[in-house]
């Protein structure tokens, strides 16, 4: 059964004098209760919040006030209303950043300025970034990505692999391309035994019960173990594994500390999904990115492979998936047209809604949480939000 780790910090800031200390202006704050209660149980707001002069108490991550366009500032809050009005869809909130600075915060529905929201798929986003902080800090390299990920994996019992196991490199697993075959009711069988599979006994359960890795079947598959596979080689190469890892050289480093990161069966942390963060700090993780790799001026995640994580690796045939979308390392890429040019918009994205939206060119960092199952917002940001930061 999944467990959560949670930042012993969280705990004082579920302490309503705690919460207090980072409010920002009337933003709609949730309770002590809320805060460790399901999502689902979280009361819709009666009227969206706005403010387009957010104030910030947290040293890392700069606030002032939106300077677009009159008419566009409107546009912007306009969509912010329609949004608390289910206009477009069941959406939580939607925050923009602009060189280095959040400049709008919005909350509807669900969403609350305190609480950490599930972040569903946009945690592969993020998985990415670990990735990337690895090769920052030496643990990994960038000649890395091409070797075989059971060659970091020192446990593994190479002889009992099927044909083709080493064909499972750090960049086919991050591009969906690692080529496992499963039976799922055979896996499902093995998941009754989760003390077999923990650690780098899960790539060897994996490895042992797939078909043989192919060229045919090393194509993109949206899921298919994929982010737990890159998991279990950063729990691998850092010196006291991924938990440790993610908290001390990640999120500490980034002032996060209100979040929830859940255990995966095997005992790592998740890779794919169940993680929460508030959508100030999933701000903080665009602005790595729309800054090619630094955090306030210092290298962070390393841009060679930043750059290689925003590129377009594969096409994914998923319906859900708009068609223009390409696929990088766990993060999405898609042009933007705006008056004629075209910008280019990489997203972590997650089911329901959430997403981190970075137009580096502009220096433009959007996040969003929902909980919508349609997922239809991404016209109105190209259509209202990245244009009034084109001009």
């Amino acid at each position: 059964m999944d467990t959560f780790w949670v930042d012993a910090k969280v705990i004082e800031q579920l302490k309503p004098t705690h919460i207090k200390q980072y409010h920002a202006k009337s933003a709609p704050r949730g309770t002590a209760a809320q805060a460790v209660g399901s999502f689902r149980d979280i009361p819709a707001l009666k009227n969206a919040f706005f403010d387009t002069a957010p104030s910030s108490s947290d040293s890392s991550l700069a606030a002032r006030q939106l300077a677009v366009a009159e008419d566009k500032t409107k546009a912007i809050i306009q969509l912010a209303k329609e949004i608390g009005a289910v206009k477009h869809g069941n959406y939580d909130s939607l925050l923009i950043a602009h060189n280095n600075a959040l400049v709008f915060e919005s909350y509807q529905q669900r969403g609350r300025y305190n609480l950490a929201h599930p972040q569903a798929s946009a945690t592969k986003g993020y998985t990415s970034l670990l990735v990337g902080r690895a090769v920052q800090l030496g643990y990994l390299s960038m000649a890395d990505l091409d070797k075989p990920i059971i060659s970091f994996l020192n446990e593994i019992d190479k002889s009992e692999l099927v044909k083709g196991a080493e064909k499972i490199t750090l960049h086919k697993a991050l591009t969906m391309q690692g080529g496992l075959t499963i039976d799922e009711e055979r896996w499902q069988e093995l998941e009754k035994s989760p003390d077999q599979l923990q650690g780098q006994k899960l790539v060897q359960a994996l490895l042992e019960n797939s078909a043989p890795i192919t060229d045919e079947t090393q194509v993109y598959k949206y899921g298919n173990y994929n982010p737990m596979l890159v998991m279990t080689v950063i729990d691998s190469v850092t010196p006291k594994g991924a938990k440790h890892f993610i908290k001390t050289e990640v999120l500490d480093k980034l002032n996060i500390a209100n979040y929830h990161w859940s255990t995966h069966t095997s005992g790592l942390p998740q890779a794919g999904w169940k993680i929460s963060l508030t959508s100030r700090d999933m701000v903080k993780l665009g602005l790595i990115v729309a800054n090619q790799g630094k955090w306030q001026g210092a290298p962070f995640v390393s841009a060679d492979y930043l750059a290689k994580a925003t590129s377009a690796f594969a096409n994914p045939p998923e319906d859900f998936i708009p068609e223009e979308y390409r696929y990088g390392y766990f993060w999405y890429t898609t042009p933007v047209q705006v008056k004629g040019k075209t910008y280019v918009a990489n997203l972590a994205w997650g089911g329901g809604g959430q997403r981190v939206i970075v137009v580096a060119e502009l220096g433009l960092v959007i996040a969003i949480t929902g909980h919508d199952r349609d997922d239809k917002i991404m016209a109105q940001i190209t259509d209202t939000v990245i244009p009034a930061f084109a001009d």
